[in-house]
């Protein structure tokens, strides 16, 4: 694969994975091809390809036991494959580029692994110095900076709540100034504002170029922050933008509420241009109802739904284009696996 290009994968009409390739801009970080990964007679991770873009945030998501994990070690060198070839920072992912590879990532854990009775700073310097960093000092005080946690220095590690420490084990992560970051649960357990503060930090690494491989349970994170995402059930499911992937799996509808449940939907929907199907959406009774139409175009849709409901004598509340989020894609794909032995 080269590094001009992607492997993008979608489902055709029965649902099954098909790949296409789409040009990138930029060189890619990250190359995986044909991956796989056996421990005894269990497969982790099945056949998988992918890449992803020098300063992109790729989000990589799937239920527990998906074979996340088991593929950041192996593009962390922290285990080999048992088939397939990676490449980390156009570094060949085995024994002989394994060193020059670590010197240019960065994996946070879920668990941040500070020592709770160091300072910050000490902690930093602790991890600066095991890694034979030059300029630790320079490099601490960068770190901390850059993940907004300078005035909290001095405190002990312990002392800290765990949006700080989160945000301290990030500062430790770029002390080496990583080309690549692999960043797993980074906003687990944490409060909104937390979160929110750790988004911005993300939004920072990519606006400096960094790329970041995003593992997380967290849909709307991944849909906020991810330019793409890659959903993995052992074999990779799909891959491609939140937009891209909606489209892909879900036809485009609108959703339809009016005062009362029309005594013929049937006889105001069908044969209107541009609509293909309708449903009820409840609630029925005496109080408003709601109605999904499945359509084609949604602009030639909508202005002649409207016309015909209102010939109807239907009092019409509103009209809008349904959005499925990222969650819906990804039960869509894995619905049924969380959860099984993989």
């Amino acid at each position: 694969m080269s590094g001009d290009s992607a492997v993008h994968q979608g489902l055709d009409e029965t649902g099954t994975a098909r790949a296409r390739q789409a040009p990138r801009a930029v060189p890619a970080a990250v190359e995986v091809s044909h991956l796989t990964k056996v421990f005894g007679g269990r497969t982790a991770v099945s056949d998988v390809s992918f890449s992803v873009a020098g300063g992109e945030v790729f989000g990589f998501l799937g239920p527990n036991g998906a074979g996340k994990t088991t593929t950041v070690r192996i593009l962390a060198t922290l285990i080999s494959p048992t088939a397939g070839s990676a490449t980390v920072a156009g570094i060949p992912v085995g024994p002989e580029g394994a060193a020059e590879i670590r010197k240019r990532i960065a994996v946070m854990p879920e668990s941040p692994g500070l020592y709770q009775r160091l300072t910050v700073t000490e902690n930093l310097d602790y991890f600066a110095c095991l890694s034979g960093l030059p300029r630790r000092q320079r490099r601490v005080t960068e770190a901390l900076a850059a993940a907004g946690i300078a005035d909290r220095a001095q405190d002990l590690a312990g002392s800290l709540s765990k949006g700080l420490r989160q945000r301290a084990a990030l500062a430790r992560t770029l002390q080496n100034q990583p080309a690549v970051m692999f960043l797993d649960e980074p906003t687990s357990g944490l409060d909104p504002v937390a979160t929110h503060g750790v988004h911005g930090l993300i939004a920072g690494l990519r606006d400096r170029g960094v790329t970041v491989f995003l593992t997380t349970h967290r849909l709307e994170e991944a849909e906020r922050l991810c330019d793409r995402v890659a959903i993995m059930s052992t074999s990779l499911r799909t891959i491609g933008r939140p937009e891209d992937l909606r489209a892909e799996l879900f036809a485009a509808s609108l959703d339809v509420t009016v005062a009362a449940a029309l005594p013929g939907p049937g006889r105001v929907f069908d044969g209107l241009p541009a609509v293909q199907g309708w449903k009820d959406a409840g609630p029925a009774g005496s109080g408003p109802a709601g109605y999904v139409l499945t359509v084609t175009d949604p602009a030639l849709a909508a202005p002649a739904v409207t016309r015909a409901l209102v010939a109807a004598g239907a009092d019409v509340l509103s009209i809008t284009r349904s959005r499925h989020t990222l969650e819906d894609v990804y039960l869509e794909l894995v619905a049924g696996t969380e959860g099984s032995p993989r």
